[in-house]
C-alpha cells in the first residue's frame, strides 16, 4: 500500500509538470551573446505561443498563426506532449481500478496486475516527455554553435526544458515503483492438492520409519 501511494504521488507530480511545460512559453529564450548583450526585449518561444518581455516589465504574447507554418520539430513536440498528458490520464484511471484503496475488483492478483499496467503506462508517458524536450535542446545547441546562424536568431534553453527533464524523471520513477506491485504467489489450497500433499508426506514418513 505504501509503495502504491509513493508511486502514484511521484507520477502525479510528473503529470502536473507535463501540464506546466505544455503551457509555459519558455522552451526557447533569447541568447545574450556578442552585440546582443543589452537588448530592450526578450523573446520567449513555447509550444503554442511566442512572448515578448520588455524592459519596462510589460509582456505581450501571441499564438502561432498557422499550424502548417510551424517548424516540424515544434509540431512533433506538440504532439508528443499532448500524448504524454493523455497517457498519464489513462494510467491514473487504470491505477484507480487496481489500487488497494478502491473496491473495483476483489481479486488481489488481478488488482496487482492492473497496477503494474498503470506503472508501465506512466513510464511510457515519461518517454514521450523526454523525447521532445531533448530533441528541442539538441536543435537549440546546434544552432547556438552554428556560425551561419545570425546572433540575433540564436536561442538558449528555457526553463520549460529543465522542468521537462525533471518531469520525465518523476514519471519514470513513479511508474517503476508501481511496477513493483507484482501479484503475490498463488497458494493452491484445493482439497485434492491438500490430500495429495498429505499422502506424499505420509508415504515419506513410513519409508523412513521402515
Amino acid at each position: 500500500m505504501a509503495l502504491q501511494v509513493l508511486g502514484i504521488t511521484l507520477s502525479m507530480i510528473g503529470f502536473a509538470g507535463t501540464i506546466i511545460i505544455c503551457a509555459l512559453p519558455m522552451w526557447k529564450v533569447t541568447a545574450f551573446i556578442g552585440t546582443n548583450i543589452v537588448v530592450a526585449q526578450v523573446f520567449w518561444e513555447g509550444l503554442w505561443m511566442t512572448c515578448v518581455h520588455e524592459r519596462t516589465g510589460q509582456m505581450q504574447c501571441k499564438l502561432y498563426d498557422a499550424l502548417l507554418d510551424l517548424d516540424p520539430s515544434l509540431q512533433a513536440a506538440r504532439g508528443l506532449v499532448v500524448t504524454t498528458m493523455a497517457l498519464a490520464c489513462l494510467a491514473f484511471l487504470i491505477f484507480l481500478v487496481g489500487a488497494n484503496c478502491t473496491n473495483c475488483l476483489d481479486n488481489p492478483r488481478a488488482k496487482a496486475r492492473i497496477v503494474v499496467v498503470s506503472g508501465i503506462t506512466f513510464m511510457l508517458s515519461g518517454l514521450t516527455t523526454v523525447i521532445p524536450v531533448s530533441w528541442t535542446a539538441h536543435f537549440i545547441i546546434r544552432d547556438f554553435y552554428n556560425p551561419i546562424v545570425h546572433e540575433a536568431l540564436k536561442r538558449e534553453m528555457g526553463a520549460a526544458l529543465y522542468v521537462g527533464w525533471v518531469t520525465a524523471g518523476f514519471l519514470f520513477i513513479g511508474g517503476a515503483v508501481l511496477c513493483t506491485s507484482w501479484p503475490p504467489e498463488r497458494v493452491n489450497n484445493s482439497p485434492r492438492y491438500t490430500m495429495a500433499k498429505a499422502g506424499t508426506h505420509s508415504s515419506y514418513a513410513i519409508k523412513n520409519y521402515v
